[in-house]
């Protein structure tokens, strides 16, 4: 059973995913406000959050923003705003994942199984890594499901994390969206590149110097992204 919180103005919606994933054995705590839910994120201590944009009083992205300052709780956006515009500052706000409404139970469910599994260990079977490595001033210990920079401990998003262990794993390799999609979203669907992009850009404001000028997440022009620590 995960324990998720629904953020939702819509009654109606608000029900309907309610009675879904309820039907498929989630715990839900649903609310209607950005306040409301803030308050029910630090009362219940949720597992996952799903959270509207439009919402009265304050916004959707301004929530996300506010999660992220104290939390880094697995958060996906649900929202009837498909535009490019509104699915990229969603997902540099901190959003782990975006679904555009109206969404089935099934769509919901997955996109959330996915999300976990991202902060979830690796099982039994998966190949061996070294559980400590250290590139630079950046320490992943993959055991702990930890990244340091210069012995500080940072603060990532469980997508943010998952992706800087793939790429890891794969020093110099390059990987297109595509791929990275499918090894660390777990799902495609057209204009799922912002994903990527989103969630590189966020990668580097934690971990570079220089974010414009990466040493490790670095961009393969006309393809995608590889882990090349200088």
């Amino acid at each position: 059973m995960t324990r998720v919180l629904l953020i939702e103005d819509d009654p109606a919606v608000r029900r309907g995913v309610s009675l879904a994933l309820r039907r498929r054995g989630h715990e839900i705590e649903a609310v209607g406000t950005g306040e409301d839910g803030l308050d029910a994120l630090a009362a219940s201590a949720p597992e996952i959050v799903l959270l509207d944009l439009m919402l009265p009083g304050i916004s959707g992205l301004e929530v996300c923003r506010r999660i992220r300052e104290t939390s880094q709780v697995p958060l996906v956006i649900l929202s009837a705003r498909g535009d490019d515009v509104d699915v990229v500052v969603g997902l540099e706000a901190g959003a782990d994942d975006y679904v555009v409404k109206p969404a089935s139970g099934e769509v919901i469910e997955a996109r959330i199984r996915a999300v976990l599994r991202r902060v979830a260990p690796a099982p039994p079977d998966a190949p061996a890594l070294a559980e400590h490595t250290t590139y630079g001033d950046l320490a992943i210990d993959r055991a702990a499901l930890r990244v340091a920079k210069g012995g500080e401990d940072l603060a990532l998003a469980p997508s943010e994390l998952k992706l800087l262990l793939f790429l890891s794993a794969s020093p110099e390799r390059t990987f297109s969206r595509q791929q990275l999609l499918e090894q660390v979203w777990e799902h495609s669907y057209y204009g799922d590149a912002r994903l990527v992009d989103a969630c590189v850009m966020r990668l580097r404001a934690k971990t570079e110097d220089n974010p414009r000028r990466p040493r490790y997440v670095q961009t393969v022009r006309g393809f995608g992204y590889r882990f090349g620590p200088l």
